[in-house]
C-alpha cells in the first residue's frame, strides 16, 4: 500500500569532521558552565549594587536586596504554604501543556502531510498566534467561569502555536527515502506513521515543546491572578496586599528558578532523544 506524506529534499551530506575526545567535551562543558555562572555572579552583583550602593538610604528599593530575597526565601520554604502554591503552579502548567500535546501534534501532522491543508489553515493559525492569551482572559472567564477552566485554556492557547508548527515542519522534513522504505515493505499509513513519522518528528516536537515551556511559564503568573486561591501568580498578589516586598522579591526568584529548570528539563530531553535518534 503506497504512503503519501509531503516532505522536503534531502538535506546534502556534511563532511564528518575530527572526532571530539571525552576529556576535551568534558573541558568545554565545564567551561561553559563556569562561564554561566560567572554570568549570574555578575547579575548578583548588579541587583546588591543597585538596591544597596546606588539606593539612597531609606529609599523604598532597599526593601528589594537580594540578602533579604533569598532569607526570606528560606524562610518560605519551611514555614508558609510557598510548596502548596508551587506544586498547584506546576500541575497547571503540565496540564496545559498536555493538552496542547494532544491538540497540537495531530494538527501539525494533517498540516505537515497537506500542501493544501497547509496553504488553506496557514493565515488562520498565523493570525491566532499572534493574539496575546493574556487578550482572551475577559473571555476566556465569561465562557468557563473563575477557576482552574479559564487557567488551562489560556495555557494550552499559548502553547499549541510553537508545537503545531514545530511538529508540521519536522513532517516536511522527513527523509523522502525512509518513506519510499515504508513504501516498499508495504507498510500501511498507521505503521508508517507509527515507525516512521513519528520517531522522525520526535526532536521537533520537543523544540516545540521547549519553546511552549517557556511561553506558558510566562503566561501562568498573570493568569493565576484571576479569581484563584492559590498558584505564584496568587502567592504574588498576596505579597503585595500584605507590603510583604522581601516576599514578593522572593516569588520573582522562585518564578525565574522554576523556569529555568523547566527550560534546562526540556534541552535534556531534547539532547537525549537526539543523541539515541
Amino acid at each position: 500500500m503506497s504512503v503519501s506524506w509531503a516532505t522536503a529534499d534531502p538535506p546534502k551530506a556534511v563532511p564528518a569532521g575530527r572526532p571530539i575526545s571525552s576529556s576535551s567535551a568534558w573541558r568545554a562543558a565545564l567551561l561553559r558552565q563556569t562561564i554561566g555562572i560567572a554570568g549570574l555572579a555578575v547579575l548578583l552583583v548588579l541587583w546588591w549594587g543597585g538596591t544597596k550602593l546606588i539606593a539612597a538610604p531609606g529609599s523604598f528599593l532597599r526593601h528589594f536586596s537580594p540578602l533579604e530575597a533569598v532569607t526570606t526565601l528560606g524562610r518560605l520554604a519551611t514555614n508558609s504554604d510557598l510548596p502548596i502554591h508551587v506544586l498547584v503552579s506546576l500541575r497547571r502548567v503540565l496540564i496545559g501543556l498536555g493538552l496542547a500535546l494532544v491538540i497540537g501534534v495531530p494538527i501539525g501532522l494533517a498540516v505537515g502531510r497537506s500542501a493544501l491543508l497547509n496553504s488553506a489553515t496557514s493565515p488562520s493559525f498565523q493570525f491566532l498566534r499572534m493574539i496575546s492569551p493574556l487578550s482572551w482572559m475577559p473571555l476566556a472567564v465569561m465562557v468557563l467561569g473563575v477557576g482552574d477552566r479559564p487557567i488551562y485554556f489560556l495555557l494550552a492557547f499559548a502553547a499549541v502555536w510553537p508545537i503545531l508548527l514545530s511538529t508540521a515542519e519536522g513532517v516536511r522534513q522527513l527523509q523522502p527515502a525512509w518513506l519510499r522504505l515504508a513504501a516498499s515493505l508495504s507498510a500501511t499509513r498507521w505503521e508508517t506513521l507509527r515507525h516512521v513519522v513519528l520517531p522522525g518528528v520526535l526532536a521537533h516536537v520537543l523544540t516545540g515543546l521547549r519553546l511552549a515551556i517557556g511561553v506558558v511559564w510566562i503566561v501562568l503568573v498573570p493568569c493565576e491572578m484571576l479569581g484563584v486561591s492559590a498558584g505564584l501568580g496568587y502567592f504574588i498578589l498576596d505579597t503585595r496586599d500584605r507590603l510583604a516586598y522581601s516576599e514578593l522579591t522572593a516569588m520573582v526568584l522562585v518564578i525565574g528558578l522554576l523556569g529555568f529548570l523547566l527550560d534546562a528539563a526540556a534541552r535534556g530531553l531534547n539532547r537525549l532523544v537526539t543523541h539515541r535518534h
